[in-house]
């Protein structure tokens, strides 16, 4: 797919980044993410059981986590359908990946050249993918309970577990991903809601994606 076909209207000096398709694509994920994560800390902690409170009380909070979780995993298989064949690591994400020291500083003039998504996102997404599959297969133990004979009783108690492990992994990448998106990279935030990017931006962050849809030249832009 290229990000540069879309009809809609991209002001002067700027580069569509993401189409709506995606755009709506992402936040349907990110919000049913958000629910599940929330809810899911309230059941973690009795600490934490002030949030169900507050998203309409305990009852509520665990009839809705499952279902928001089956929306989150559709989101996930959606963006699988959207970015899958951009999201496969490279031996240039490799070399990327051995210079993350330099990413860190913001040195970014030291990095290889990158696509469309750098290493850290395809990390982030595969995480996230992967993370929701094992939620899914995991959260089904949690779900229906009462088909669990007492003789595989441990089965339930190890996929609490699994669950429990899946979600810790997936919010450490998640709080990661919104702060690189606000903080560390700034643009990149209100790219996943416009739409689009200052060729500036497009150049310093991702050069290969920036040359390929711009139809620039690799040696000139060097």
């Amino acid at each position: 797919m290229s990000a540069i076909s879309s009809p809609e209207k991209i002001p002067a000096g700027f580069i569509q980044r993401y189409t709506f398709t995606e755009r709506v694509c992402h936040w349907v994920s990110s919000l049913t993410y958000v629910y599940c994560l929330f809810t899911g800390l309230a059941f973690y902690s009795p600490h934490l059981y002030w949030i169900a409170f507050v998203l309409g009380g305990g009852p509520t909070s665990r009839f809705w986590h499952p279902i928001v979780g089956l929306l989150f995993l559709a989101g996930a298989v959606w963006m699988h359908d959207l970015w899958r064949r951009e999201m496969d690591v490279t031996e240039t994400d490799k070399r990327w990946l051995r210079r993350v020291e330099d990413y860190a500083s913001n040195q970014d003039e030291l990095l290889p050249l990158q696509e469309r998504f750098n290493a850290g996102q395809k990390i982030f997404y595969w995480l996230m993918f992967y993370g929701a599959l094992v939620l899914l297969l995991s959260g089904i133990f949690i779900w229906f309970p009462e088909y669990i004979s007492f003789q595989i009783a441990w089965l339930r108690t190890l996929m609490i577990v699994i669950h429990e492990i899946a979600a810790l992994a997936t919010i450490g990448g998640f709080i990661v991903h919104v702060y690189m998106g606000i903080f560390f990279v700034p643009g990149s935030m209100t790219a996943m809601t416009v739409g689009y990017v200052s060729r500036t931006w497009a150049r310093m962050h991702h050069r290969l994606w920036y040359i390929r849809v711009t139809g620039g030249d690799l040696d000139r832009e060097k």
